[in-house]
């Protein structure tokens, strides 16, 4: 009876022989479903292999290498440093050249929104990019990023009837070009902010404006919640998305769903945790 050792030997020189003729074969003439089954069958045998030969290596693999220019890792890192900046009023956001990331936060009053209020929880987060794709500076990007801003800070200073702007504040990272859309994605993937439209909550809120007589989508939760932009109520037609009582039950539940990380060290507690899982 061969020993252990002698077992995987053997059985190394058949997996060479079966590979042999597994590659003398005619490949390219199998199809459709069939094809998809080998294809299947093989791939799983080479993932078993790998962990074989991995194991046969007397130098340990590290299980991971640490690649900062893979797009979920950056996002993570831009993301969190955004999270580091000072908080500003968005009521004075004076224009900056730069493209990148931003986070609103809400500290107001209004009943809907008392989980987050006064938190480190985000409302909403968003990117400006760049004016040019090949910017590699911050004033050939141009001033994208506080212009976006500003536009945010007059939308809600349209909705005052039931939002106040000095209950606003911001943070913003100018971000090198290319990076900002990573950022966002881990940003709106790590708050679920109940303005964003990913969340499908009350959204709206980023919209810049619609024809009424072109268009066929019904009015933003957004604006059914905070009405005052003109062009989501001049047509007499149109007609909510949701009706009110819905969006605040669906915001309720969203906030009971996915409690709010409202201190500096749950965030970055989420954060370490997720950069392990990530690496």
């Amino acid at each position: 009876m061969a020993t252990p050792k002698g077992k995987l030997e053997q059985l190394a020189v058949q997996l060479k022989e079966l590979s042999e003729q597994l590659a003398a074969e005619e490949a390219a003439q199998l199809e459709g479903p069939r094809a998809k089954r080998v294809r299947k069958t093989i791939s799983e045998a080479y993932d078993k292999l790998r962990k074989v030969i991995e194991d046969l290596d007397p130098i340990k693999h590290p299980g991971f290498v640490f690649d900062p220019s893979n797009p979920n890792v950056a996002g993570r890192i831009v993301g969190i440093t955004m999270i580091a900046q000072s908080r500003k009023p968005l009521a004075n956001v004076e224009r900056f050249y730069g493209s990148g990331v931003y986070a609103i936060y809400y500290n107001g009053s209004f009943p809907a929104y008392k989980a987050i209020s006064k938190k480190e929880h985000p409302i909403y987060v968003g990117k400006a990019d760049p004016a040019d794709p090949g910017s590699k500076t911050a004033v050939e990007q141009g001033d994208r990023l506080s212009n976006r801003l500003n536009d945010h800070r007059k939308n809600i200073g349209k909705a005052s009837s039931t939002l106040r702007l000095e209950d606003f504040e911001y943070r913003a990272l100018v971000v090198q070009t290319g990076w900002q859309s990573a950022a966002e994605d881990y940003l709106i993937h790590l708050f679920k902010p109940i303005w964003n439209s990913e969340v499908g909550i009350c959204y709206g809120f980023g919209k810049h404006g619609d024809d009424p007589g072109t268009r066929a989508n019904l009015r933003s939760p957004w604006d059914t919640l905070h009405p005052g932009r003109d062009w989501a109520h001049r047509d007499p037609n149109m007609k909510d998305a949701r009706p009110k009582e819905r969006i605040i039950k669906d915001i309720a539940a969203h906030l009971a769903e996915h409690p709010p990380l409202n201190s500096i060290d749950l965030i970055l507690r989420r954060f370490l945790e997720e950069i392990r899982a990530v690496s």
